[in-house]
């Protein structure tokens, strides 16, 4: 079922608590990455977002800039919430972020398992790849036109035609 989300910058220390309770959820305990690595020092200068059904955060990422550039990071999505659009929407937020920003390149480190996911969204896969934090990685840039916009996620209600309409079907 797909659901009304909405995704908000944050503003608040609770809401930088409750991005950080989703990351070591889906990252720590449902991915086993060591609770150590999670936070680093880029969550002190990055643009954190929490996307948001019904009042609930349920999925957050992150944007870092640095020298010109944009990594986006972090996305996670809370597993009873994946499906409904949350990622598409946090991508696409985070994009726009990036541009307005005036990135020079945005860029991200995706899981192996979720390459289609940012293909469908306009990134390539660059380099080979590589572990990071014991799970297979792909470094992906953007390359989308200016006014590109993001599909569903690969198995959200109405996947394949949004995605055929994003990537040059009918509009």
């Amino acid at each position: 079922m797909k659901r009304n989300v909405r995704v908000r910058r944050v503003s608040s220390k609770k809401e930088l608590a409750q991005a950080f309770a989703i990351r070591m959820c889906v990252f720590v305990r449902e991915q086993g990455v060591p609770a150590e690595i999670e936070l680093d020092r880029d969550d002190g200068k990055a643009i954190h977002f929490l996307a948001l059904i019904s009042g609930k955060a349920v999925g957050t990422a992150r944007v870092v800039l640095r020298r010109g550039r944009a990594k986006i990071g972090r996305m996670a999505v809370l597993k009873s919430y994946r499906g409904m659009g949350v990622g598409s929407k946090l991508l696409k937020r985070a994009i726009e972020t990036a541009k307005r920003k005036r990135a020079g390149r945005i860029y991200l480190h995706a899981q192996e398992s979720a390459v289609g996911f940012y293909e469908a969204a306009g990134f390539h896969a660059v380099g080979p790849i590589f572990d990071e934090a014991a799970i297979p990685h792909r470094k992906m840039t953007w390359r989308k036109a200016p006014d590109s916009r993001i599909p569903q996620a690969a198995g959200d209600v109405d996947s394949r035609r949004n995605q055929e309409k994003w990537l040059g079907g009918k509009r």
